[in-house]
């Protein structure tokens, strides 16, 4: 008789192993599931990014009358902590304790702070909505305080994502790091999409005080996933318990034994252009469409899902190109020049009030920008040693969290200020058109500093080529 319970988790397995991108990064010592546990963390990081940048930049903006340039001042207050990201990465890479651990207190550290950005959010909304008796306080109170959440949030964000990719990339071997880093992003993405659903389906019906359950239930969600996540997934090592305390080598001489190596400083660069090129447009997407194309909460919050769905097709695609041979520089390229004519049609979905035309372009734009990410993260990973690994990656965070972070205050400050310079009777496009038109100049340097690179390989010092190895050989050129 044939047991159905056996063979249907037999299908399923095997149906993961042959759809889900990265899943053959698994092996018998670290099987799937372990790894799809461990990549919850990325699911409550994508769950608080389309909270704060999507959901509640729109709510805030749109239904607050909160001014823009104040709400991408709250949504680049991470930006503190974003350049903290490869001392993070560093720190787990030598920390030392009683336990034996040296990831998993940095990742619950992380979720602390998460959770108390989460707890103040929902006084700091009640404040500036003006619900019940929360109107009686002064309006710059809750201001600060949302800010404050904000500011605690990303410093979770930022520590959590950092050690947790540091810790997936500890448990398979050094040829499989960049499978299993892809496969914590696609979780992300996963989570984005998930969660966006969620949120548009709860606020389809906006009140403050759905809201702020909405916040409530989120906060709860990240520790019970996080706590899950951390399970049993670092093994206490006794040497590392009993050694004496403190670093081998200090920060300054880890990083300058990095930035040695041929090509880094290039190549961050690009990073930090191409990010802000494609990052821009988050803090104003909603509110654009909010404003220009009359969409409801829902419906831009959906768009989210769009941009998730075509990050995680353009990620996809880079694992799949990227398996069977192709530089991860050049794959970033590509996504570079997918972007740019996307972010173009934001301006053209305005001039022809076309949601279609927005709903495509934020595809497209989310399809360019998982090309661009998954090609220069791999890029990164691959210009470093295993005992580094915290500290690249914590370097392309800190680049790309800082870049995001830039773009995410910039964007709003150019659209309060043409906006304050609009004439009466003005189309609220003319805001948002200028900022559009910067992102694609952003993109264009960021193709201008990598084609040189176009097509190249790299070697690490002390290391021999291969046909897998990285981007350009100089950034000289």
């Amino acid at each position: 008789m044939v047991d159905i319970k056996a063979f249907s988790i037999r299908k399923i397995t095997a149906f993961g192993l042959t759809y889900l991108p990265f899943a053959d990064a698994a092996t018998e010592a670290v099987p799937l599931s372990r790894l799809l546990r461990l990549s919850l963390f990325q699911v409550t990081v994508g769950m608080a990014l389309v909270l704060m940048i999507g959901t509640l930049n729109r709510v805030m903006i749109v239904e607050l009358g909160v001014p823009a340039a104040l709400v991408g001042g709250m949504l680049a207050l991470p930006l503190v902590f974003a350049p903290f990201r490869a001392l993070i990465g560093f720190k787990s890479d030598n920390f030392k304790s009683a336990l034996g651990l040296r990831r998993l207190p940095f990742i619950f550290k992380g979720t602390i702070l998460q959770f108390g950005g989460f707890a103040i959010m929902p006084f700091a909304l009640l404040v500036l909505s003006g619900f019940g008796k929360a109107a009686q306080a002064p309006h710059w109170i809750g201001q600060v305080a949302a800010a404050l959440s904000f500011l605690l949030v990303g410093a979770g964000i930022h520590t959590v994502q950092t050690v947790g990719l540091a810790l997936a990339t500890d448990l398979v071997e050094e040829k499989d790091q960049p499978k299993v880093v892809g496969l914590m992003y696609v979780s992300l993405l996963a989570g984005m999409i998930v969660s966006a659903l969620a949120y548009g389906a709860l606020l389809e019906h906006y009140t403050p005080l759905r809201l702020i359950q909405v916040i409530q239930g989120s906060a709860v969600t990240t520790v019970v996933l996080n706590f899950y996540a951390m399970w049993k997934q670092e093994a206490r090592n006794r040497v590392r318990g009993n050694a004496k305390r403190g670093p081998d080598e200090k920060f300054g001489q880890a990083w300058a034994k990095l930035s040695e190596r041929p090509g880094i400083i290039r190549l961050l660069a690009v990073i930090a252009l191409g990010t802000a090129g494609f990052g821009m447009a988050d803090v104003l997407m909603e509110p654009f469409g909010g404003q220009v194309l009359a969409m409801t909460v829902a419906q831009t919050t959906r768009l989210t899902i769009y941009l998730a769905f075509g990050n995680l097709l353009g990620f996809a695609l880079a694992s799949r190109v990227l398996s069977r041979g192709a530089l991860p520089l050049n794959v970033a390229i590509y996504g570079a020049m997918i972007g740019v004519p996307a972010l173009a049609f934001f301006v053209v979905s305005a001039h022809l009030l076309s949601v279609l035309v927005l709903t495509l372009a934020t595809l497209a734009a989310g399809f360019g920008s998982g090309l661009f990410g998954h090609g220069t993260l791999t890029a990164t990973m691959r210009s470093a040693p295993r005992e580094q690994i915290g500290l690249s990656l914590g370097a392309w965070g800190a680049v790309q969290a800082t870049a995001a972070g830039v773009g995410f205050a910039m964007g709003g400050v150019m659209r309060d200020i043409v906006l304050s310079r609009m004439a009466v009777g003005g189309s609220p496009a003319e805001a948002y058109t200028p900022v559009f038109l910067l992102e694609v100049g952003l993109l264009v340097l960021a193709l201008l500093l990598a084609l040189p690179m176009f097509g190249r390989k790299v070697a690490a010092p002390e290391e021999p080529k291969t046909a897998q190895d990285g981007f350009a050989e100089s950034n000289a050129s």
